[in-house]
């Protein structure tokens, strides 16, 4: 398992290099050195505030003795006017980590929002919303930890921390069988614990998987509502079940009704759009 923290310096590290490059030359024309200030993040816009972890980071990597007075916490439900933060110190580090920040705060805090009205929408039901892959490259663990702001959960992470046999790799290894067959051997001759889920996209897919066993989690992929239901009827427990693809706010209820465990909705991440706040000296 790789470290946290460090592929989270790494990013931060690597967006001030884009952003600043040789140097803000428009900072370091007009502001002298020497000048002290201070700035606040106002929220603009109804949502779910995330990022303000990541956001001390960006101001402390950047200058460490930049002061971060966080006002407001991760999950906190914000509306216009709301101050989230108050950063004091040199004008020229608060101007050169502003827009690092706001971009990660605003999408981090777009994600958290989406993510909870998606919940929102499951209540009264057993039936959680499950992140994807389909991250900003580079920016996965601060995109997933804003899912789980929102209320969200955490699928695997990447490729590394569980078996998710999809419908290329059942094609490729000649069907689910096979494909179930080399991931136990692979499992046994690594002495892997992962857990192994695998996509199916019908019923007949789903018979044969029960019938040969070793999966964990079994993903019902495009199926309509009513193959769903009858879908987690023919799985009786056996098996973790998750609903996948084309599922939106309007239908995920639906799902959530028929009894899977968990729905997964690639919107919470793939095209989200940032809630609205800016940072303003005062």
């Amino acid at each position: 398992m790789y470290d946290v923290e460090e592929l989270n310096d790494r990013l931060i590290d690597l967006a001030f290099a884009e952003d600043i490059g040789e140097g803000d030359h428009t900072t370091l024309c007009c502001i002298p050195p020497e000048a002290m200030g201070q700035q606040r993040l106002i929220i603009k816009e109804r949502g779910v505030l995330a990022g303000m972890r990541v956001a001390k980071e960006v101001f402390h990597r950047f200058d460490a003795e930049l002061e971060v007075d966080c006002i407001l916490e991760d999950g906190a439900l914000v509306v216009p006017g709301d101050v989230a933060l108050v950063a004091r110190g040199r004008v020229r580090s608060l101007l050169q980590t502003e827009r690092l920040m706001l971009n990660i705060v605003q999408r981090m805090s777009g994600i958290a929002t989406t993510t909870r009205r998606y919940v929102d929408c499951l209540q009264g039901t057993k039936t959680r919303v499950l992140d994807t892959r389909k991250t900003t490259p580079g920016m996965r663990l601060m995109e997933k930890e804003a899912v789980k702001i929102g209320g969200g959960v955490n699928h695997r992470i990447g490729l590394f921390d569980m078996i998710l046999l999809k419908d290329n790799h059942v094609d490729f290894a000649g069907g689910i069988e096979a494909a179930l067959d080399r991931c136990l051997a692979y499992k046994a001759e690594k002495g892997l614990t992962l857990r192994v889920e695998i996509e199916v996209r019908s019923l007949d897919e789903l018979a044969r998987v029960l019938s040969h066993g070793g999966a964990d989690r079994v993903m019902f992929d495009n199926f309509t509502v009513d193959m769903t239901r009858r879908a987690v009827e023919m799985v009786a427990g056996r098996l973790e079940t998750e609903s996948s693809g084309g599922i939106t706010i309007d239908t995920i209820r639906d799902y959530a009704e028929c009894g899977v465990d968990f729905v997964s909705v690639g919107a919470l991440t793939h095209s989200v759009k940032g809630l609205d706040m800016s940072f303003k000296a005062f």
